[in-house]
């Protein structure tokens, strides 16, 4: 299996504790990363520069790269690809943890299938306890599915995925929007042809806690969302029904009472695990 590297980054309001059970779920992998980048966006507080610090100081294949400023995530993610010394590189937010094999099932699909720019996977949600989930949110898993599904949402869990540096810059790496940067990357990879996958097994646990509403009653969020979309649209990747449905289930989201919502996307979009 070939080697890969691991990007992250990080904000001065990410949790020191929420960090550590990150980077320890990555650093429990089955095949460990001999590369480790993560991306301090803007200045941090004593706290988080310590944990880091301490890592640093552990392992050698530790990397900090330092914004002086807040850019964003996306500033961030495209500065940090740069640092990425494998090709292959396998994404995680500061608060989002990895099953211990989700790396090596990754990287032995790209090994099977050469071809492959993306990988990603189903992924558990959790509010706070990581060992307490609350619902499985599946993906489309072949390629003619993924690019079907990218119409309309985003393809991919972002901390899921494991893709070919060399190709994400090739098609112009993240942009430096704030938002929804990752489906306009997606988006753009999937447009040009290239074949990407989705485990259908949850190989991430994701701390969502009331975000996935709150982020839909953004009205900031649903405009960055609406304006990718219609981009879709207009250089051929989406029909238009597609671009009607995204704006119809968007601000119908957005309008309707918060707790309506939520009972809504809940029932429309994940599933619930066996206890």
């Amino acid at each position: 299996m070939e080697n890969y590297s691991i990007l992250t980054t990080l904000y001065k309001n990410d949790s020191t504790e929420y960090l550590k059970q990150s980077i320890d779920s990555m650093l429990a992998q089955t095949v460990v990363t001999n590369d480790y980048v993560i991306v301090v966006d803007g200045p941090l507080t004593e706290e988080l520069n310590a944990v880091i610090a301490g890592y640093a100081k552990e392992y050698d294949f530790f990397k900090i790269v330092r914004l002086s400023e807040n850019g964003g995530l996306g500033v961030a993610l495209r500065e940090g690809l740069k640092h990425c010394k494998n090709d292959l590189v396998a994404r995680i937010d500061a608060d989002d943890l990895s099953m211990p094999t989700r790396c090596e099932k990754q990287l032995a699909l790209f090994e099977r299938e050469q071809d492959l720019v993306i990988v990603g996977s189903d992924m558990y949600e959790f509010a706070d306890n990581p060992n307490e989930i609350t619902d499985l949110k599946k993906m489309p898993a072949t390629p003619e599915q993924i690019y079907k599904y990218g119409k309309r949402r985003n393809a991919f869990n972002h901390s899921s995925v494991m893709y070919r540096k060399s190709v994400i810059e090739e098609h112009g790496s993240y942009s430096t929007m704030r938002r929804s940067q990752d489906i306009e990357l997606f988006s753009k990879i999937l447009f040009a042809g290239c074949k990407c996958r989705n485990i259908n097994e949850p190989l991430i646990k994701f701390r969502c806690g009331d975000t996935r509403v709150k982020r839909k009653k953004n009205w900031t969020n649903v405009k960055s969302d609406l304006q990718i979309f219609k981009n879709n649209y207009k250089m051929g990747y989406a029909g238009f029904g597609d671009y009607m449905y995204v704006v119809i289930t968007q601000i119908g989201f957005f309008i309707l009472p918060t707790k309506l919502a939520g009972f809504l996307y809940m029932k429309l979009f994940r599933s619930k695990v066996d206890k």
